[in-house]
């Protein structure tokens, strides 16, 4: 049987590092693969995690923004694994409150991290998923405080069971162009790059589900999103109430989720908790 493997995106620090660290100290076996833009951050974190006996780790490089650059983990992936176990979608990016780039730009740059890198992450990998595998998105409370914002019509779509996905992709763009022309509060839209995109994530989430329960009813892989909560990262900042290692928690939950688990499958999870959307 071919050996196990994990993949966490954006885990050369923050909320992903923490992951990475506790899928190890889960008793995940096999190996983990720790991804990140940058190689010298990555072979850097991975070291450290070594010298704290976290021998299992190795590091990738992948920036979610290249679709080339997930197919060739694809590619690796099915040459020395044979598939893949546990995918966590994690690296995404926020501006800053005080960000001076216009919003149209802030909220184009934001969805090409948040989520259409994440959609192109899945497009490699969902397909060499091997039976019992767990997918994790990490998405945000604040996508559900998001939704809260947008138009009843939008928000009536973004929670409509049977949305496909070429249809929220079209939402996805919709929000980004609204934005670039200055209308996107008339047109319903919340006034949140971040939180648009996050509520993208969840949907997403949702949807993929359906998909892999429609197509593949009988393999036990259970797809989730999840909201880490407020962490203290370059992102959020040094207020935040939870260190790396308390907002890893849910999403290492979700990624070991046992074997012959049912659920949670395509819901928005915080602190262990299933949340309504």
């Amino acid at each position: 049987m071919s050996k196990r493997v994990a993949v966490v995106t954006g885990a050369n620090k923050g909320i992903g590092l923490a992951i990475v660290k506790g899928l190890c100290k889960a008793g995940f076996k096999g190996d983990i693969l720790l991804t990140a833009r940058n190689e010298k951050l990555g072979q850097e974190a991975v070291a450290g995690l070594h010298s704290e006996g976290c021998k299992n780790v190795i590091f990738y490089q992948l920036d979610i923004c290249d679709q080339g650059s997930s197919l060739k983990l694809k590619k690796f992936l099915e040459e020395k694994y044979g598939g893949l176990d546990v995918l966590i979608n994690n690296a995404g990016i926020a501006f800053k409150q005080a960000a001076t780039e216009p919003f149209g730009e802030q909220a184009e740059v934001t969805m090409r991290t948040n989520f259409w890198g994440t959609l192109w992450v899945c497009y490699a990998l969902l397909p060499i998923l091997r039976p019992n595998a767990r997918v994790v998105n990490v998405s945000s409370f604040v996508s559900k405080s998001s939704l809260a914002k947008c138009s009843p019509a939008l928000q009536a779509q973004f929670r409509n069971k049977d949305l496909a996905e070429e249809e929220l992709c079209l939402l996805m763009g919709q929000f980004v162009q609204a934005a670039q022309a200055g209308d996107h509060l008339a047109q319903g839209w919340p006034d949140t790059a971040y939180g648009t995109t996050k509520i993208g994530v969840t949907v997403l989430s949702r949807i993929q589900a359906r998909v892999l329960t429609e197509t593949r009813p009988a393999d036990g892989i259970l797809l989730n999103a999840c909201c880490p909560g407020w962490v203290r990262t370059d992102m959020a900042g040094p207020k935040a109430t939870k260190s790396p290692e308390e907002g890893a928690e849910t999403p290492v939950y979700l990624a070991m989720l046992p074997e012959g688990a049912k659920e949670p499958h395509g819901q928005l999870v915080w602190d262990k908790t299933v949340q309504e959307w």
